[in-house]
């Protein structure tokens, strides 16, 4: 493992750390869709069902308990530091981890003994083998908090990759294992109890999975901040400060600071739990009475054309979750790495009464988000089908609900993308109750519409997802107006958002061509769509610089800058300024 001393100071590059940070998200997020397909092809879209039900739950007493450390720590360890309290961040840091400990116990208990509360009977063993893996998150987010207050998000990243890593590698191992140990045979059985069992123990396998990534990453970043120890106690040591901050008051300020962030963080999540609980238990629930009734076709004013039975159900719900929602969520994962980035920069500037440089950060940072996020949208649509095929290649006989709920996904990248920083932004500048508020005001919003047009129109599973866009789209717009309130700050419209958007629809154009010609050549989709995607990322790149959407100093602030500017100098396409 490198090493790498702690960095500080105004010379950090908080765009170059995203930059590091967004990477090992991206790459993360690949690994995790390239074992997603071989898991597929083990559990099933039945398997996916049930671990993703049992998942979302997981995710929200994680949220609750343990999820939004790694940002609030490194909000309050960065405020001591940009005074030099380093005696004082340190006792912060530690008396974050007597809290997680505490909590993290507590949350796991509770999962593993309410697991009922939460999922149906068949998904219960499913969530008890996520409890154990709260427990580790807490220390695990700590540790990363502490890294990134230093602005240092290499070690994040390391093990960002490496819990990903562990994660694929396990998830696939012990559902192939627990299948075969508990069913005698890798064979999907005909009748349906067996199914069922089946996809249970899949399911459990890929649960483990998920806890041995974290303990890993675990193991790894103990290993970074030994390393780094020395360097940690000597500038404790050093510090002259006479101000010494007791444990009754750190834990008074984690609680106070955590808190606003968990809340925020949990209700900006909780969609994902509601959305779940609609599909796969109140929509069945109400279709089977209306059945009963014999008013299904005069209440919903049509027939069902899908079939709306257990399995059904379940099968559609893991297609949509585990396969279209997962490849929405990869270009949001740069959006999530600046907004990590950002948070002690604002914090520290919003401090010293620096507006002026705050402004120019978040400008800087939503529009580099920008440049990712439109393009990224517009190339989940047009490759939605052969993209999912590319990952998924079992999803060939099904690919309907994947591909088309990946249409319906693909304009909330960018709201999810705007919304996810200015979220980080508001929190940094002290509104840490704000983006959880608008997040509340989105979600009650889109569980409606969820509801209506379960009910009343033929969409099914395709509600939860057009539901999920209008709700990223409300809380980007709230989001948006709020930071703007706290620090009369409005974004520049036309080189962040329409430029970008005119070369995507361009680039879009000219790479969906480009993949019918190949198509037509190999007759394979997951063949023809590789070069059609490079070739994609060529035209936009070349079309934002016709378009004089960047200049040189923007493009300076992105990793590997240097480098891209040489090139579209050499390409003529940009001008020295």
């Amino acid at each position: 493992m490198p090493r790498r001393g702690l960095t500080e100071g105004k010379n950090s590059n908080f765009i170059f750390q995203a930059g590091i940070l967004a990477a090992a998200g991206i790459i993360s997020s690949v690994i995790g869709l390239l074992y997603r397909g071989p898991l597929s092809g083990v559990i099933g879209d039945l398997g996916l069902g049930y671990y993703q039900s049992a998942y979302t739950f997981y995710t929200i007493i994680l949220l609750i308990s343990s999820y939004s450390i790694p940002s609030a720590i490194s909000k309050v360890i960065a405020q001591r530091l940009a005074v030099k309290e380093y005696r004082n961040a340190h006792k912060m840091f530690m008396g974050s981890l007597y809290y997680v400990l505490v909590v993290g116990f507590l949350a796991s208990l509770l999962l593993f003994f309410g697991a009922g509360l939460f999922v149906e009977d068949t998904a219960i063993p499913v969530l008890r083998v996520f409890a154990p893996t709260i427990f580790f998150y807490g220390i695990l987010g700590v540790l990363r908090g502490y890294f990134q207050a230093h602005r240092s998000m290499l070690q994040t990243s390391c093990s960002q990759i490496i819990e990903q890593v562990a994660n694929a590698v396990v998830s696939v191992g012990a559902a192939v294992l627990l299948i075969k140990h508990f069913m005698g045979t890798m064979e999907v059985p005909a009748d349906e109890g067996g199914q069922i069992t089946r996809a249970v123990y899949g399911a459990m396998g890929s649960a483990l999975g998920t806890g041995a990534g974290v303990l890993v990453a675990l193991i790894f970043m103990l290993i970074a901040y030994y390393v780094s120890r020395q360097e940690i106690l000597g500038r404790v040591a050093s510090d002259t400060h006479e101000r010494t901050e007791g444990y009754g008051l750190i834990f008074r300020t984690i609680t106070l600071t955590v808190t606003p962030f968990i809340l925020s963080t949990a209700i900006y999540n909780l969609s994902a739990s509601i959305n779940t609980k609609l599909y796969t238990d109140l929509f069945p629930t109400l279709l089977d009475r209306f059945a009963e009734a014999g008013k299904m076709e005069g209440f919903l004013g049509k027939i069902r054309l899908l079939p709306t039975d257990h399995i059904s159900i379940m099968e559609r719900w893991g297609a949509f979750s585990s396969k279209a929602q997962i490849i929405s969520n990869i270009p949001i994962r740069f959006a999530s790495a600046m907004a990590s980035a950002m948070i002690p920069s604002i914090a520290q500037l919003a401090a010293a009464k620096e507006r002026s440089a705050c402004r120019s950060k978040i400008r800087l940072a939503m529009k580099v988000t920008m440049l990712i996020a439109i393009p990224c949208a517009v190339g989940l649509f047009v490759f939605s089908g052969p993209i999912t095929l590319l990952l998924f290649p079992s999803s060939a006989a099904n690919l309907a609900v994947p591909q088309h709920s990946l249409m319906a996904l693909s304009l909330s990248v960018i709201f999810y993308s705007v919304s996810t920083l200015n979220s980080s932004i508001l929190q940094g500048l002290g509104k840490v109750n704000t983006p959880m508020w608008n997040a509340g005001i989105a979600l009650i919003v889109q569980t409606i519409l969820a509801f209506l047009l379960l009910l009343f129109t033929p969409l099914d599973v395709y509600s939860i997802a057009v539901a999920n866009t209008v709700y990223s789209g409300l809380i980007a717009y709230l989001n948006q107006r709020s930071v703007h309130k706290a620090i009369r700050y409005s974004q520049e419209v036309r080189k962040t958002f329409f430029l970008p958007f005119v070369a995507s629809l361009m680039m879009g154009l000219g790479a969906y061509g480009f993949y019918r010609v190949v198509l037509a050549l190999t007759k394979s989709p997951r063949i023809s769509v590789l070069p059609a995607i490079a070739l994609a990322a060529v035209l936009y790149f070349v079309f934002l610089l016709l378009l004089q959407a960047v200049g040189e100093h923007e493009l300076l602030a992105l990793p590997k800058g240097a480098f891209i500017v040489k090139v579209a100098k050499k390409m003529r396409l940009l001008k020295t300024e």
